[in-house]
């Protein structure tokens, strides 16, 4: 297992917890820090051992405050602020939300404090999300003089929420507290903070006791979905999908 320095994973049978670990800066994204994630979701595509992955922040003051502004350089290198090397540095970015949206594991975003720019598009690409009472989202991406709609926010924000509360979000940069968050679909429970892992690690362990395959290809119906499939072409990857469940379940059990 590959050893980072700014994020920690531990599991606990077959759940994996990620928790982003540069809490003294609420856990921002630097360049080091996005290469790590690349190589943990893309290790995370043949990790046949983990059924379920909860990602977490470190520390009393958030989630992830999304791209540590003091580190920004870092993405820029030698070819300093032309469109190409920028355009580079947004490429690594979206590819690490791309792994992320596409392992196989279900992933849990157990979010407290600030979700805000990349750390709102990393609790976007998970498959679920729980809030402590204290979270807050904030597409914070237009507030920084960049794009409000970025990082795959134009893509999930919609599907999440609907059209008007992602323009809103995007278009404003405002933050949605947690109630609010819960009331227009952003996030699927509330929790107090003390109470927040322990509801995500008790989804995770639901999780658990399902058909192993029944979850990674309920995962890839909805990613497929996602992407834009017709009400046709859903219902013949769905009965196909459970199809070889089932028949691979009464082998299994022959």
């Amino acid at each position: 297992m590959a050893t980072y320095e700014t994020l920690l994973f531990e599991t606990e049978g077959e759940v994996g917890v990620l928790t982003y670990n540069r809490p003294e800066i609420v856990n921002a994204v630097n360049r080091q820090m996005l290469e790590e994630l690349t190589d943990f979701w893309l290790t995370r595509q043949d990790d046949h051992d983990l059924r379920v992955i909860v990602v977490k922040g470190a520390g009393e003051k958030g989630f992830c405050s999304g791209l540590d502004m003091k580190s920004a350089t870092e993405f820029l290198g030698e070819g300093g602020e032309g469109a190409e090397t920028i355009y580079n540095g947004q490429r690594a970015f979206s590819n690490v939300i791309r792994l992320m949206r596409y392992c196989p594991q279900p992933v849990i975003a157990a979010v407290h404090g600030p979700a805000m720019g990349a750390g709102l598009s990393f609790a976007l690409a998970a498959d679920i999300r729980l809030a402590s009472d204290d979270a807050f989202f904030c597409a914070q991406y237009i507030n920084i003089g960049t794009g409000g709609a970025d990082l795959s926010s134009s893509f999930f924000l919609p599907r999440l929420v609907g059209w008007g509360h992602a323009a809103e979000m995007c278009l404003t940069g405002n933050r949605v507290p947690a109630a609010e968050a819960y009331r227009i679909g952003l996030v699927n429970h509330v929790h107090s903070r003390e109470d927040l892992l322990s509801a995500a690690m008790a989804m995770a362990a639901t999780m658990c006791g399902k058909n192993r395959l029944g979850l990674r290809l309920t995962k890839d119906a909805f990613n497929a979905a996602l992407n834009g499939l017709s009400l046709e072409d859903v219902n013949r990857m769905e009965d196909r999908n459970q199809a070889f469940i089932i028949t691979g379940g009464m082998m299994e059990g022959a």
